[in-house]
């Protein structure tokens, strides 16, 4: 977990602030003592009806046309 002095989230809060966004979990260190972490919210989950809208609109797959495309970048003997 890196660490990040208090003087560093003072003159970079925005930079720093979108490492923990990225999923990064920072240490806040005073005189090099660790005194907090800072780490992402967890996103609320998606609720059911809006998964089922979501998944009704995706487009509809071939799964032998797939393949094909798929033998067609990857050894198809891996």
């Amino acid at each position: 977990m890196p660490d990040i002095s208090i003087r560093e989230l003072r003159n970079h809060g925005g930079e720093v602030v979108e490492r923990a966004q990225r999923g990064e979990r920072l240490t806040i260190t005073r005189a090099g003592r660790p005194v907090a972490q800072l780490t992402a919210l967890r996103r609320p989950p998606v609720p059911l009806d809006e998964l089922r809208r979501r998944w009704a609109r995706l487009p509809g797959v071939d799964p032998l046309s797939l393949r094909r495309d798929i033998d067609d970048v990857v050894d198809p003997t891996v």
